[in-house]
């Protein structure tokens, strides 16, 4: 069987990363392809670091499209073929005039979760303003969504199953800008790319607000490197890019900034 221990070594989210174990070990034993429930992007790192060595199976993550932040992963022995069409997925129209009373990805996922629904069994979910959203959920759950999920704040909705081809997804809007820094601090990096004072991202950090390639950072010193993920709660994502010297020995940083 696989090297749990060592698989599990010092990861973020032991947990998780156990689950998805369990589901590979079937995996070997059984000859099947198994599936695990939605993962958030920081455990879906931790599994793809782990995983990377083992030889005897292969998986596949699918979060019904390409930029999808929650996916499942597919793990198969390595001798069985496998793909992105065995990661078994559904989606729900939810629709409500939300004209008068706009809700956010947070009310939409409350009112999921207030129906008795866990959160590993939901995937993303696209906001589509006045009109309602849709999300990525387990199969199983569409069902139950249909008839239990009929309201989101003040507002009645709908909740129909679509195909994964009608999700409105919108690309990220992107702005593209240059900081020069005297240190590749993650504080001022952050501050630069998020148009926030120094300070206050370095409060942020501590707070446990902003992580770095999905992982929890709370060290405002923290080195960045280029290639970089940066993600503050509630202000989109930052990506860092080349990384120059300048003739005055301080760092020329390109950054992408993502909402």
């Amino acid at each position: 069987m696989l090297p749990r221990e060592e698989l599990l070594k010092g990861v973020e989210n032991r947990d998780s990363l156990a689950r998805v174990i369990d589901l590979a070990e079937q995996a070997i034993k059984t000859w099947e392809v198994t599936v695990t429930d939605f993962l958030s992007p920081a455990v879906l790192i931790e599994v793809e670091e782990r995983f990377a060595k083992l030889t005897e199976i292969d998986r596949v993550a699918w979060g019904g499209y390409p930029q999808a932040e929650r996916q499942r992963i597919g793990i198969a022995r390595s001798e069985i073929p496998l793909d992105a069409a065995q990661v078994n997925l559904a989606a729900v129209d939810i629709a409500g005039n939300f004209l008068f009373d706009a809700a956010t990805h947070r009310d939409f996922l409350g009112a999921m979760l207030g129906t008795g629904v866990v959160r590993e069994k939901v995937g993303d979910i696209l906001v589509l303003g006045e009109r309602g959203a849709q999300a990525i959920v387990v199969p199983e759950l569409v069902e139950f969504l249909e008839t239990n999920l009929n309201q989101v704040r003040s507002v009645p909705v709908k909740v129909r199953r679509i195909e994964l081809e009608e999700l409105k997804v919108r690309p990220p809007k992107k702005k593209e800008m240059t900081t020069v820094e005297a240190s590749l601090r993650l504080d001022a990096i952050a501050s630069a790319g998020f148009g926030l004072s120094r300070s206050k991202m370095s409060d942020a950090i501590s707070a446990g607000d902003v992580r770095v390639n999905w992982k929890e950072v709370s060290q405002p010193s923290y080195a960045v490197k280029s290639g970089d993920l940066i993600s503050f709660r509630g202000k989109g994502r930052l990506e860092v890019g080349e990384i120059a010297i300048t003739k005055k020995e301080r760092y020329r940083v390109q950054l992408t900034r993502f909402v």
